[in-house]
């Protein structure tokens, strides 16, 4: 009877019209966060929000809760969970080589094939270690051509997104492969020493060669954003990074850059690892599933994908969230699948279908939210954050996401309010969309579930707007 009496509360409690352990229901904003759309310029039908409390009393509020919306990357949330609960914490992606040839005398005598699995997290670090596992095991010269296995994902084609159309070799726009590397990020570091500018790549990629024109200034004030330009210009036989701009001397600035595809990019800093090793690839670079009589030469296996989804949540990063949303694609795949988008978009709906919660307005392109078609209610995302609340692995995913005023994307705000450490709250940026989801405490102890998401043609002030929100909880 008791279990009975517990799973009727916990369906009520997903119920679209009761979600909250509380009887009182407000469906009007607060003053102040009124106050704060009027002062910022922005209609109140601009603002959808949620906010429930989960363990001890509160009125939840309830505005333009059933209204589809952009969700920027709070989408990561629908993600992250749903991963949690269907791969599992302790999930782990592996990264292998392999050979189709002997091994005698350091010399490999035949191809190396690099098979990927999807790792969200492959960096330059655990590359070096897999590369040094592979001397390890007597690997010195390679005579056969460096093969690259891309064929783990079933990938989607989706639309190119830019936000402001603008560099196009940003890094947040790098999308997800089966052999990401580093994700595809370069760190240029430029100095200017006693008149004479240097410009070093950081990991240097053997395929890649710098034109340095960075015209040399007398010592003056270092600005915080030195004049300094990139432009990689792809030619027959490689990529030539063109560097141009001036710096003045004493000065130095560092940029990130995605460089090349995934295949030349993988294969570059692959190659550039093996020369700083003392070995050697005779061959050239391809690409071609590793072979069933292939050898396992080295094996890498990625952090748990608890690990994973902190860096994906607090650092809000697009990337690893596409990889995650595909692996989940991967996993599930059947031969109705096109692709493992579509994969993961099924297998989303049908875990949260599971749980009770039906939600017409979801719609998941790539699950990072870096989209202009992906949509959800704040009634939606309240029901799995509720949901969340009551699973097995309710710390993991609250762990995951930014702390307000100390950490990730919420390090800067809301600083001497007294909220510092009170919430953990996933945000979200677009050019039109602000947003805010996770778990906040209010001065009392009370935990609440809160999304608030704002669409606007002009959302310039909207985080004021949703740092009110987190206040007015904060303060009840």
């Amino acid at each position: 009877m008791i279990k009975s009496l517990r799973c009727i509360a916990l369906a009520t409690l997903l119920l679209p019209l009761a979600p909250s352990v509380s009887a009182t229901v407000s469906n009007t904003l607060p003053a102040k966060v009124q106050q704060a759309l009027k002062a910022n310029k922005l209609g109140g039908n601009s603002l959808s929000l949620m906010a429930v409390p989960l363990n001890g009393p509160g009125t939840s509020i309830i505005y333009n809760a059933d209204v589809s919306v952009n969700p920027a990357s709070t989408m990561k949330l629908v993600t992250t969970y749903a991963a949690l609960e269907l791969l599992g914490p302790t999930h782990q992606w592996r990264t292998e080589f392999y050979s189709d040839g002997p091994l005698k005398n350091g010399v490999l005598n035949g191809n190396l094939f690099l098979k990927g699995g999807g790792d969200p997290k492959l960096n330059m670090e655990k590359l070096w270690l897999l590369m040094r596992d592979l001397r390890a095991n007597g690997v010195e010269r390679v005579t056969g051509d460096l093969v690259l296995d891309r064929s783990h994902f079933n990938l989607p084609q989706l639309p190119t997104f830019n936000d402001d159309g603008g560099d196009k070799n940003k890094p947040f726009l790098v999308g997800p492969d089966s052999l990401l590397v580093n994700l595809k990020a370069v760190r240029m570091i430029t100095r200017n020493e006693g008149g004479k500018v240097s410009v070093q790549m950081d990991p240097p990629l053997a395929n890649v060669r710098i034109d340095n024109q960075i015209k040399a200034l007398p010592a003056a004030k270092c600005p915080g954003w030195p004049d300094v330009r990139f432009n990689p210009v792809s030619q027959f036989d490689g990529t030539t990074l063109v560097v141009t701009g001036k710096l003045a001397d004493g000065c130095s600035g560092q940029s990130y850059l995605s460089l090349l595809d995934h295949p030349a990019y993988t294969a570059g800093a692959i190659r550039g690892i093996w020369q700083e090793l003392g070995g050697s690839i005779a061959g050239k670079d391809r690409q071609a599933e590793v072979p069933k009589s292939a050898r396992l030469l080295a094996r890498a296996y990625s952090p748990d994908l608890v690990e994973v989804i902190r860096d994906i949540n607090k650092y809000s990063n697009n990337t690893m969230a596409r990889q995650l949303f595909l692996s989940l694609g991967e996993t599930f795949r059947d031969k109705a699948d096109p692709d493992d988008a579509k994969a993961a978009q099924r297998v989303i709906r049908s875990w949260l279908a599971r749980k009770g919660i039906t939600a017409p307005h979801l719609v998941i392109e790539n699950g990072s939210g870096l989209s202009r078609d992906e949509r959800v209610s704040v009634r939606e995302m309240s029901a799995m954050l509720q949901a969340a609340w009551q699973g097995p692995y309710a710390a993991e995913f609250i762990a995951s996401m930014p702390l307000v005023g100390m950490d990730g994307t919420m390090r800067k705000r809301l600083k001497r309010t007294g909220m510092e450490g009170q919430g953990h709250i996933k945000t979200g940026t677009l050019n039109n969309v602000r947003a805010i989801a996770g778990f906040s405490r209010d001065a009392k102890g009370t935990t609440w579930a809160v999304v608030a998401i704002l669409n606007d043609p002009r959302p310039w002030g909207a985080s004021a707007v949703l740092d009110q929100v987190l206040l007015d909880i904060y303060r009840r």
